[in-house]
């Protein structure tokens, strides 16, 4: 009984990785879904009530379907919401999520590769990333950081989500397993550790001032300009 109760549970865990999908087909007006976003937004609202501006412009990086911007947008109408990604795929998903339930806040989306230099925006009030520094290349964390660096003033919130591995703390089954098979997919995948992307933001200007357990062992971070 107890081998068949270890056996079941191994096999639920498997199965989570398996699900976590980044998004699901387009239907016919190119909206995609990502099954995460239903389940992680409120908890994500109530902390973002307590870290952003009452008002100004949020720049969201990596927007993926456009279901958070939506949900957003629509909570916090005193801001303006910019979405963004470096893929077409997302940006016209994000674009018919607008176009099919956008608010007046939410504007179109821009196409942003964290990498870039050159980011085609000028200043922001707060930059929130949302599940990208694992699913992208190390290179793009750190072009969050440099984009984030010169966009933002003194005081300014840059918010992160996503599963992270913290020094000194066990890191969760599933995470690992995550972990795994996003290596797999891609060697320069992969979960990122706290105090080595503190560190990296230190060098740029940011300290880290606050970090929020969430559910299913995710992490928010928040970091603010010197």
């Amino acid at each position: 009984m107890v081998g068949n109760s270890r056996g079941a549970r191994e096999t639920r865990r498997k199965d989570r990785v398996t699900e976590r999908r980044f998004y699901e087909r387009p239907g016919a007006d190119g909206r995609r879904s990502a099954p995460a976003a239903a389940r992680n937004v409120e908890p994500i609202i109530a902390v973002l009530e307590r870290w952003l501006p009452t008002r100004g412009t949020v720049l969201e990086l990596a927007s993926g379907t456009g279901e958070h911007a939506i949900a957003f947008a629509r909570h916090f109408p005193n801001l303006e919401w910019q979405s963004s990604d470096a893929n077409p795929d997302a940006l016209r998903s994000i674009a018919a999520w607008r176009d099919a339930e956008g608010s007046d806040n939410l504007a179109p989306p821009l196409t942003l590769d964290a990498r870039d230099p050159d980011w085609p925006v000028e200043r922001a009030d707060a930059v929130l990333s949302i599940n990208m520094v694992h699913i992208s290349p190390w290179a793009a964390a750190l072009g969050l950081l440099d984009g984030a660096a010169r966009l933002l003033g003194v005081g300014a919130p840059l918010i992160l989500y996503g599963p992270w591995i913290e020094h000194g703390l066990e890191t969760a089954a599933s995470n690992i397993a995550f972990d795994a098979d996003l290596r797999r997919r891609d060697p320069e995948w992969g979960l990122r550790i706290v105090e080595t992307f503190a560190g990296a933001a230190a060098t740029r200007g940011f300290n880290l001032v606050e970090r929020r357990a969430m559910p299913a062992n995710n992490l928010m971070l928040l970091l603010r300009r010197r």
